[in-house]
């Protein structure tokens, strides 16, 4: 509809698309009109919104408070008391001379996978155009038997105070030797440097660790190299236990984790636990096309990175729980087929 711009005075009686005329105090006044009519409550009904939303705000963030608070409260009171087979005066850890860190020693292993060997193969797991599999060289580090427990982690979070939200009053009634599970890439690896602080100031630390430590190196996640070698050993063997599939060795076809150490597996190379199945384990590499070369991590950062997860969980099938399968996942991700372990490297 057009307006009528020659006849002002009808306006106020037009279409909707007319303007309405506005009128000063005086000329109401003077036509009987009451001008305090005339007026949007505009300032009352925006001091209303105002109230409603300062009340709402308020009310979550009480809610946003009392639940941290919880958390923290469960936080502390999970898991104070000793676990068959780990050390409560060492955040944890496994009752042994290493506490639960095993040496790999140095040299070379056969990593990625030949598919002229293994139908499972998967493209990513080849070394290059011209060579299926590689043959790097590492050092000596040492690798933790199991994946990070719930227990340790609540070790961590009690101790800084972080990341307590992590446990929430559910959880109160699962075991502590579950693998901790839903956390992302940094609380991860804030985990292992909380741990690396402990060990250095400990009097309890085994002397072996402790000089390992001093001469330059540091609890980190693996990367996939040393996670790698440490779930195939030497021989090339495509699953931690040799190159045949055997269900009964891992958790895996499953609903839910295992305590750590629940599988028995004596062949599995290193005396390692579940670095098949279970849930998919963190390293610090970031996933990018072999062949594989650690300082890329350091220099060829992406603005939007996936980092490598190995091993497979226990909802995945066979295929994923062989040693050279390598999965990706964004560093916010939790979820709780993931979990994460440690190990003691200087690269």
């Amino acid at each position: 509809m057009s307006k009528n711009k020659n006849n002002k005075n009808n306006n106020k009686h037009s279409g909707s698309n007319a303007k309405p005329v506005k009128r000063s105090t005086e000329q109401q006044a003077a036509t009987g009109e009451n001008p305090k009519a005339q007026q949007v409550p505009g300032r009352t009904l925006g001091f209303v919104i105002m109230s409603v939303l300062i009340v709402g705000v308020a009310f979550f963030m009480q809610q946003q408070s009392t639940n941290l608070g919880n958390s923290a409260n469960t936080a502390s009171a999970l898991y104070n008391n000793a676990l068959p087979g780990f050390r409560v005066d060492a955040w944890h850890l496994p009752d042994d001379d290493l506490f639960g860190f095993v040496p790999i020693p140095a040299g070379a292993f056969t990593m990625g996978s030949n598919p002229a060997l293994d139908r499972m193969a998967y493209q990513n797991e080849q070394w290059s155009r011209t060579q299926r599999q590689g043959q790097p060289q590492l050092p000596l580090y040492y690798i933790a038997k199991f994946e990070t427990t719930r227990a340790q982690y609540a070790a961590f979070t009690r101790d800084t105070g972080r990341f307590r939200n992590a446990f929430a009053e559910s959880d109160t009634g699962l075991p502590g030797n579950l693998p901790m599970t839903n956390v992302n890439w940094p609380e991860a690896l804030a985990y292992a440097r909380w741990l690396d602080e402990q060990l250095r100031n400990s009097n309890n630390t085994p002397e072996q660790l402790k000089v390992f430590l001093e001469s330059g190196a540091k609890v980190t996640l693996p990367n996939e190299a040393e996670w790698e070698k440490a779930a195939r050993s030497t021989d090339g063997r495509m699953f931690p236990w040799g190159s045949r599939p055997r269900n009964n060795l891992a958790n895996i076809g499953n609903d839910e984790p295992v305590p750590v150490g629940s599988i028995d597996c004596e062949e599995c190379a290193y005396g390692l636990s579940d670095m098949a199945g279970n849930v998919w384990e963190l390293t610090r590499s970031l996933m990018q096309d072999y062949p594989f070369d650690p300082s890329i991590d350091k220099v060829n950062l992406q603005p939007e990175p996936l980092y490598v997860m190995r091993g497979g969980a226990f909802s995945d099938e066979i295929n994923n729980a062989r040693a050279a399968v390598r999965g990706a996942v964004d560093p916010g991700v939790r979820n709780d087929t993931i979990g994460f372990r440690v190990v003691i490297s200087s690269q």
